[in-house]
């Protein structure tokens, strides 16, 4: 079935009329020596295939063309969002496509590749202390928003985050992988977890829905404590069947690890997720683990992640904007 499947992602992306329909359709890939649990299959969605590198690609391109079709956003309105780098550089791509200027709010401790990228993009980068992390970036997109020349978004609270999910992703894991049994995303906006995890449960109301969620503290940016004081509006908790929390040293070795067992380059908060899911598999005794992977290693190996020593490596991640 995954043979079957894989083929026939890579016939339906062979020929688009233009870049915005090379989104999605990513390989769901088995990680069986990464997992090392007898009776349970793991099993990694990589969103790092899609255009810019990472599963927000699907959520700019449902957001604009939602914004164009309602008239929210119309020519010469200048697109604004606050992000931790992946959202803006999605933003970035179909913005550049479409015809759009764009504004990007973000922290200042944001790897130099997306930074770099977002310039080439042709994106004006506001920056935000680093400290405050992406709530500090959102307060201030916010009181920019108030100038009527801004169309924000706001993918925290934007209701086609979740639907690009529930009508892409999710029906491209039923599509692969019919018998799933559990979930484990980020949670960071939570509209990976809420549209994906709507759909499996309709699916199969048996579905377990688990949230990686950082420590209190842990840098693992993109992913989200909810103690933090901030509370995505289109997270619905009663979805979650879990909360786990991974601290941003366990989630650059869930990374780290996936490079060396399986050959898959992915980003920190996808290391996260990997860490969890793992911990998910080994209580089982069988069962089917899908694990979302956000992004790709490749914005982040300006900061030595995966050639430091793995102390120094450590206190990397605990310094750096990851997602």
């Amino acid at each position: 079935m995954a043979e079957l499947s894989a083929a026939a992602a890579i016939i339906a992306c062979v020929r688009t009329d233009d870049i915005l329909g090379a989104i999605g359709n990513t390989p769901l890939v088995g990680i069986e020596r990464f997992a090392g649990t007898p009776g349970v299959r793991m099993w990694a969605k990589l969103e790092g295939q899609n255009p810019t590198g990472s599963l927000k690609d699907r959520i700019a391109l449902r957001m604009i063309e939602d914004a164009e079709r309602s008239g929210a956003l119309r020519p010469g309105t200048v697109i604004l969002e606050p992000t931790s780098g992946n959202t803006g550089i999605s933003l970035a791509m179909v913005a550049a496509r479409k015809g759009f200027r764009l504004t990007v709010v973000i922290p200042d401790n944001a790897s130099e590749e997306r930074v770099r990228l977002l310039e080439l993009y042709g994106a004006e980068i506001v920056f935000t202390p680093g400290d405050k992390g992406t709530n500090g970036a959102i307060e201030v997109a916010e009181r920019m928003a108030r100038d009527d020349r801004y169309f924000m978004p706001f993918q925290y609270g934007n209701p086609a985050n979740a639907m690009a999910h529930y009508e892409g992703t999710a029906e491209e894991i039923l599509r692969d992988l019919p018998e799933v049994t559990h979930f484990v995303a980020g949670l960071g906006t939570g509209g990976t977890l809420m549209g994906v995890g709507r759909r499996l449960k309709e699916h199969d109301p048996e579905v377990q829905v688990i949230a990686a969620e950082p420590e209190l503290g842990e840098l693992v940016y993109g992913l989200r404590s909810l103690d933090q004081g901030f509370i995505p509006p289109i997270l619905d908790e009663s979805l979650l069947d879990r909360k786990v929390l991974v601290s941003s040293a366990a989630a650059l070795r869930g990374a780290r690890e996936l490079l060396q067992t399986e050959g898959i380059f992915c980003g920190i908060s996808a290391g996260a997720v990997l860490h969890v899911a793992r911990r998910v598999a080994r209580s089982l005794e069988s069962g089917d683990v899908a694990c979302l992977l956000p992004d790709g290693g490749w914005k982040y190996v300006s900061t030595g992640a995966w050639t430091l020593d793995i102390d120094v490596a450590e206190k990397a991640v605990e310094e750096t904007l990851w997602w």
